[in-house]
């Protein structure tokens, strides 16, 4: 293993260039990866909804149904968005109480005929598409009929769902996924002493992420409910291999005299320290695959995939992001120094905000301001500074 961290710090340019290529490729293979909106494609093929569902396809051309409601249309336009409907490609039949009377008024039918499919100003009738409920042919003939129709006509059934469902999935997505980096970059920027480096991390995982479902290719398709969840959980579950890292590395740092050395040396304990957990936690994500429920294996695999691609982010890329970037960490890191510089800068009376120390040296005196409580070690209020000037130290 020694061997191997030495590699990656001598070769980290390479590995950058490598990188932003599979991000590239990563970026195509997501956009081409199909996501599946239907959780009945999941269940086991010999219950009897899957039974039934098979029936209906191959043998009526009947894999899926939408109920329509149109209000205030006479049966003329009733009737002439019928037809249009009819020509829309994947449409198996349109079926309403006017293909039946036709031009007959329907106050002249007797209600026993008239109350299952019209009431008031309102008329139903029913839509059936060949292809199954979230096929992309159907999918894109419901499309096709809310164009067509705009609002005249209200689409009901579960193809209309899967396109409802798959709007506001892919809406939501997005929403979640930015506040849950941003809570992250909160918790980062208060628990470590630079300001760079919770960017970094999140590139580190937001580029783990990004490959991961690039990679997705492969499988052909994932659900909708995976494609919503991955992001998320990835991002959780492998934060803390990259802060295990840079802690190990900062420590390190003291104790070698290059940088290289010092991450060669973090390499190792990091690999040694998260390998099992990483592997735990991968065993965890598998077992999803026992499910009878097929989804549980479309999850499982991926996001036991996510977490071998962030370990071998972390371990690759992170480092070599940190000692491309370790100069401008640095010269952004909240220091003793940098603190004792900034008193000179600022009245008296103003609070300087500090994370991460033990201590706070002003002159040849120490203030501690710890859970909201200041002690003092021989400091004179008269002397050194103004006693409203007030230094957090934040543990």
């Amino acid at each position: 293993m020694k061997k191997f961290a030495n590699k990656i710090c001598e070769h980290k340019n390479l590995i950058l260039i490598i990188t932003g290529i599979l991000m590239a490729l990563s970026f195509i293979g997501m956009n081409l990866t199909k996501v599946n909106y239907d959780i009945l494609v999941y269940l086991p093929e010999d219950i009897e909804t899957i039974k039934g569902q098979n029936i209906l396809t191959d043998d009526f051309e009947m894999g899926s149904y939408s109920i329509a409601v149109a209000k205030n249309m006479s049966s003329k336009e009733i009737m002439n968005i019928e037809d249009k409907i009819k020509n829309v490609k994947g449409v198996n039949k349109v079926v309403s109480l006017y293909d039946a009377v036709g031009v007959i008024p329907i106050d002249m039918l007797p209600e026993s005929v008239t109350k299952y499919l019209h009431s008031d100003d309102e008329d139903i009738f029913l839509i059936t598409f060949a292809g199954s409920t979230s096929s992309e042919e159907t999918i894109n003939a419901v499309k096709e009929i809310r164009n067509l129709t705009s609002d005249k006509i209200k689409l009901g059934g579960m193809s209309s769902m899967v396109l409802d469902t798959m709007n506001l999935s892919n809406e939501e997505i997005v929403i979640y996924i930015i506040i849950a980096v941003i809570l992250c970059a909160l918790v980062l920027e208060l628990s470590l002493d630079s300001y760079l480096v919770p960017v970094l991390l999140l590139a580190n995982i937001g580029i783990a992420i990004l490959i991961n479902m690039g990679t997705n290719i492969f499988f052909g398709e994932i659900s909708y409910i995976t494609k919503a969840l991955v992001a998320v959980l990835q991002l959780g579950v492998t934060t803390d291999f990259s802060i295990f890292l840079y802690n190990c590395f900062e420590k390190k740092k003291e104790l070698y005299k290059s940088k290289e050395e010092a991450m060669s040396s973090a390499i190792e304990e990091t690999f040694t320290s998260v390998i099992g957990s990483s592997l735990t936690t991968i065993a965890g994500f598998l077992v999803l695959c026992t499910m009878s429920l097929t989804l549980g294996k479309d999850l499982g695999i991926v996001m036991a995939k996510g977490v071998l691609i962030g370990l071998i982010s972390t371990l690759l890329l992170f480092p070599a992001l940190i000692l491309t970037f370790d100069k401008y960490i640095e010269k952004y890191n909240i220091t003793e120094d940098n603190v004792l510089s900034k008193l000179n800068k600022y009245p008296k009376d103003i609070s300087i905000r500090v994370k991460q120390m033990e201590y706070v040296k002003v002159k040849d005196n120490y203030i501690y301001y710890i859970n909201g409580k200041i002690i003092e070690n021989g400091y004179d209020y008269e002397k050194v500074i103004d006693e409203n000037f007030e230094i957090i130290v934040i543990n």
